[in-house]
């Protein structure tokens, strides 16, 4: 047995104590623990821990940061300040605490019907009493033992009655018509269908998001579960949601298979099921029945006369089209860099040409359009303009697609600066897809841009709920809360989307910027050497160590940021100049960052590191430049 802190570790019968209670902690989980303790003080690689729990089979390493989380959530422990488990940045883990091997009398494991299921993997003891010692130790254990041997005779003459397990109520924020729907497996002879498993299951999430008083958990969260076997009433716990919707695709040339689940997560009971043999062709119908299903399931008024159905716009008579626009989402779903999105742009030129009716497709392309424009990869001034000319023409074939409407009115934001035109883009999207929390997330930017900030934290708050295991929305929310002043209740927020995802860009420069506001330059400094975006650390580093009075090494780092990023970070750049009190050097670059559509604009009215501009008259012509009101 292992003792660690107040936690003893007894591998030979999977159990973890806290003084005298034994902790509840899902299997896995266990062994990846038992795996740390086991080498303590070295530095243990993700793959190393994969490979000795799960040899000879392929497990996303996001699993393991998943278990990561949990265990520190059941030890009481942080990432930013770890007592037990120490994340070495992009290598792997330490287990820090002191181990020690100890060979008192072990208490007596629980029984087996006990043993904690993988669904409460994140709940942690209650108290932690003190271990009693000697002959009162050795006294009790009898007692426990007496206990367990009528207990047992007992549950024994009222197993029959009692053999249900009794359910683990689900969080507050489930409610009976809520719903997540996973990812469908891809049970095809090659395996080769998973674009179209996963784009089918998105399909679905689109679908019943139309309506309304249905919560429907974002593709974002609902996707952390691909390729995890995981108990439903865990995915329920952790989405917020009562129900589960899960299946399976199988694909050979134009024939597919689709099994279809719907299942309450409290009590595993399966509300509905069924099995469809079809052609693609008959795909778009296979999915309206299946959406028709689950909303008459759980008896779910729809949204006025109109409905939740498509129309034809929406559809394509093109297989090939629709396959096409599959693998776009796809490659649009994986990342934001500049391959995943090339490839997404290439399968939506592909479906539009297929197609050049199929309005989807055209939303796809210009969403791809636009984030390639945002993110500098292609001319700002030519994207966004054919990003609109998509958008536009996704809703002139279909005027109750919610994408078009999201795209045109990221477009209005980022480029137009036409914020009353953006509003009533991204409200007609909310009006057509009410559960979107994409819609949520882009009204709450929007709201930003203008000084709102009350709404902003309120509509991000309202996004994570229907996405709860996104990260860069509890991002965003801690920088909204940093906007507002609300530093301390900032760090909650971010110490969230380091758990979910400690690689995540920007993560480490918000939280290094709080403690600048707070006075903790040091602390500062440290934060940002941990940040993983490139100009994210030069910006964080050339305020930090000016904060600390080094304005050697503070002009290095803002040297090499305009060295390396003057054409896509002009706004961050003025911000360093403003914050160090160079007000004609910021006013420079601001004017240069507007020139340019630099994506960090629109926070000018509200990024307190501008403070020190808004008494100077420039300042109030950037903001008539950009259309945003002065107050």
């Amino acid at each position: 047995m292992k003792s660690f802190g107040s936690f003893r570790l007894d591998a030979a019968n999977q159990c973890l104590w806290s003084g005298e209670e034994r902790v509840r902690i899902a299997p896995k989980a266990f062994d990846v623990l038992r795996y740390l303790v086991e080498n303590p003080d070295r530095l243990v690689t993700q793959d190393e821990i994969l490979e000795a729990l799960w040899p000879e089979t392929h497990v996303n390493p996001e699993v393991l940061r998943k278990y990561i989380l949990d265990i520190r959530k059941i030890l009481g422990d942080r990432s930013d300040k770890p007592v037990f488990i120490e994340t070495v940045m992009k290598r792997g883990y330490r287990f820090v605490a002191p181990v020690t091997d100890v060979s008192t009398v072990e208490p007596i494991p629980e029984p087996a019907s006990d043993t904690v299921p993988e669904q409460d993997r994140s709940e942690t003891a209650a108290s932690q009493p003190p271990v009693p010692s000697g002959s009162r130790w050795l006294r009790k254990v009898a007692v426990l033992a007496a206990l367990a041997i009528i207990l047992t005779l007992v549950g024994a003459y009222f197993w029959p009655v009692r053999n249900r397990p009794n359910p683990r109520p689900l969080t507050n924020t489930s409610v009976a018509t809520s719903i997540a729907v996973l990812p469908f497996a891809d049970m095809s002879p090659g395996k080769d269908q998973e674009y179209f498993s996963d784009g089918l299951a998105e399909e679905l999430i689109n679908s019943l998001a139309k309506i309304s008083g249905l919560k429907v958990a974002a593709r974002s969260s609902a996707f952390q579960f691909k390729g995890r076997n995981e108990d439903l009433r865990s995915v329920g716990q952790k989405l917020g949601v009562a129900n589960v919707l899960e299946g399976s695709v199988r694909k050979e040339g134009n024939r597919v298979r689709i099994t279809a689940a719907l299942t309450k997560v409290d009590d595993g009971f399966q509300i509905w099921s069924e099995t469809y043999d079809r052609t693609i062709d008959d795909v778009f119908v296979t999915e309206d029945e299946i959406a028709g299903a689950v909303s008459q399931a759980l008896q779910v008024r729809l949204l006025s006369g109109n409905g939740t159905q498509l129309s034809a716009s929406s559809r394509s008579n093109n297989p090939a089209a629709y396959q096409a626009y599959l693998q776009g989402q796809y490659f649009v779903a994986r990342g934001q860099d500049k391959e995943d999105l090339q490839k997404a742009l290439l399968y939506a030129d592909q479906a539009v040409k297929l197609d050049p009716n199929y309005a989807p497709a055209w939303a796809q392309r210009g969403q791809v359009v636009q984030a390639l424009a945002r993110i500098s990869l292609i001319n700002d001034a030519e994207g966004f303009r054919a990003a609109r000319v998509s958008a536009e023409k996704a809703i002139s074939l279909d005027p109750n697609l919610a994408t078009g409407y999201l795209v045109l009115g990221l477009v209005q934001i980022n480029y137009d600066w036409d914020w009353e035109r953006a509003d009533a883009s991204l409200r007609r999207a909310a009006l057509l897809e009410p559960g979107s929390a994409a819609v949520l997330a882009n009204q709450a930017y929007l709201a930003k841009a203008l000084g709102q900030i009350e709404d902003a934290i309120a509509l991000y708050k309202q996004a994570i709920a229907l996405d709860p295991l996104r990260a860069n929305f509890h991002l965003a929310l801690g920088h909204m809360l940093y906007l507002d002043g609300r530093y301390d209740e900032a760090l909650a927020p971010l110490q969230t989307a380091e758990e979910l995802n400690p690689q995540l860009s920007s993560l480490y420069l918000t939280r290094s910027i709080i403690f600048l506001a707070q006075g903790r330059h040091a602390e500062a400094l440290a934060e940002i050497e941990k940040e993983t975006g490139e100009w994210q650390k030069l910006s964080g580093e050339a305020l930090a160590y000016d904060a600390l009075g080094r304005r050697t090494e503070s002009d290095a780092a803002l040297k090499k940021l305009i060295a390396t990023h003057q054409n896509d970070c002009a706004y961050q750049v003025a911000e360093v100049y403003a914050a160090r009190g160079e007000t004609d050097k910021a006013f420079q670059w601001l004017n240069r960052a507007i020139q340019q559509r630099d994506p960090g604009t629109p926070e000018l009215k509200t990024g307190p590191l501008m403070k020190s501009l808004r008494q100077d008259p420039r300042y109030a012509e950037l903001l008539k430049r950009m259309r945003l009101p002065a107050w």
